[in-house]
């Protein structure tokens, strides 16, 4: 009788832990099982790291905000954020804040913030301002990328010498069979609309600029943690094709964020797009 209950309670044991949900799961670049322990430990070991995240998943943003927190245990004032989320003319007012100068309240209302920043970005910013961490807006500012994507980079250099000093220095460097823009003119679902030969790069003006902010502000012994769009940093390209065109040495890891219906084994595409790989579940809800 003893081993009939114990079997039985063996079986209610395992029937409740095989009906579990998994949130997600962490792959290598192989699509061998990892774990956020070793990414970690990557992490702690790089100068660069890109966190590519979709941008209304809250397992990534939840994800970032752990990293933040465990780098900068170990790194203290060598830690370095910066985020795509915020354009470079509005360093100023993230800086004002940051520094305290100026109240939640006022920084929200004056700055240009993404319609989900209180959700999913602000818990990390304060972190960096509670923390004293420096904390970079990289990205270009919109109304730049969009003149780009109209009328291609010459439009940049009628930009008045205060306008250029919020984006890379001209002429920005574009290879246009770069797979990550090539296959933005390579996209279906299109209509009867023509591919926009400016879009990719308008996409690598954004790149250039985030690369150009984020060494900026870096130096040897620094470890930068940057948050971005996944396509940005995916296979090791947008921002860190161009940093490592400056910085062939760099220590860089690549996390992306997929999701998929199953989680069991990382899909074959999803293989090589970075260092490490969170998948999470296409059913997840979403954060906008």
């Amino acid at each position: 009788m003893k081993n009939i209950i114990s079997i039985v309670l063996l079986f209610s044991v395992f029937s409740l832990f095989s009906q579990q949900k998994e949130a997600f799961k962490i792959f290598d670049s192989k699509g061998n099982l990892s774990s956020y322990e070793y990414l970690l430990a990557a992490s702690k070991d790089a100068d660069f790291v890109f966190f590519g995240e979709l941008h209304d998943n809250p397992i990534a943003h939840w994800l970032e905000f752990e990293l933040t927190r465990d780098l900068y245990s170990t790194k203290k004032n060598n830690l370095i954020v910066g985020a795509e989320m915020f354009e470079a003319d509005n360093q100023l007012i993230l800086s004002e804040f940051l520094q305290g100068k100026i109240n939640d309240k006022k920084f929200e209302e004056e700055g240009i913030l993404w319609p989900n920043y209180k959700t999913d970005y602000k818990p990390f910013v304060v972190y960096c301002k509670e923390n004293k961490i420096p904390f970079i807006a990289t990205n270009i500012p919109r109304r730049y990328a969009s003149m780009v994507s109209k009328g291609g980079f010459g439009v940049l250099d009628s930009l008045s010498p205060e306008a250029k000093t919020y984006i890379a220095p001209l002429p920005v460097k574009y290879d246009e069979n770069l797979p990550c823009y090539k296959s933005m003119l390579e996209m279906k679902g299109m209509g009867v609309m023509k591919p926009n030969a400016n879009l990719p790069k308008a996409q690598a003006a954004k790149d250039a600029t985030m690369n150009y902010f984020i060494l900026k502000n870096w130096k040897q012994g620094n470890l930068f943690l940057h948050f971005n769009g996944s396509y940005h940093s995916n296979n090791h390209e947008g921002i860190v094709w161009y940093l490592k065109n400056e910085k062939k040495n760099a220590k860089v890891i690549v996390i992306n964020t997929v999701t998929q219906t199953n989680l069991s084994s990382l899909d074959e595409e999803n293989k090589s797009t970075g260092d490490f790989i969170i998948c999470v579940p296409e059913s997840m809800i979403r954060t906008q």
